[in-house]
């Protein structure tokens, strides 16, 4: 059973950073990619972030790049998310996800609620 349990989530302040982790079962870590989502109520889901099976490559979106880091340890099955100079803005559900034979996998998601 493929399993995927984001963690880290919580309130911050703008300009501050925080730390999410997504813990992996259940399929051959080390084969896949790994994205993480974001969802805030009404905008549209918005990948954030994706990195390939060994690192060998990172991709972010526009509006994160330079704030953010993605990074895994396939040792502990984990896929990290590093966000520093968070903005209101980033507000959302983030979920981490992986791509299976053509199937999403989600994980249930954590809240980051950027305010002062």
């Amino acid at each position: 059973q493929v399993h995927l349990v984001e963690s880290g989530g919580g309130l911050v302040q703008p300009g501050g950073s925080m730390r999410l982790s997504c813990a992996a079962n259940g399929f051959m870590f080390d084969e896949y990619g790994i994205r993480w989502f974001r969802q805030a109520p009404g905008k549209e889901r918005e990948e954030v972030a994706f990195i390939t099976p060994a690192s060998s490559f990172t991709h972010y979106a526009d509006s994160v790049k330079g704030r953010f880091t993605i990074s895994r340890d396939n040792a502990e099955n984990t896929v990290i998310l590093q966000m520093n100079n968070l903005r209101r803005e980033d507000t959302a559900v983030y979920y981490c996800v992986v791509n299976l034979r053509g199937t999403d996998y989600w994980g249930q998601g954590t809240q980051v609620t950027v305010s002062s």
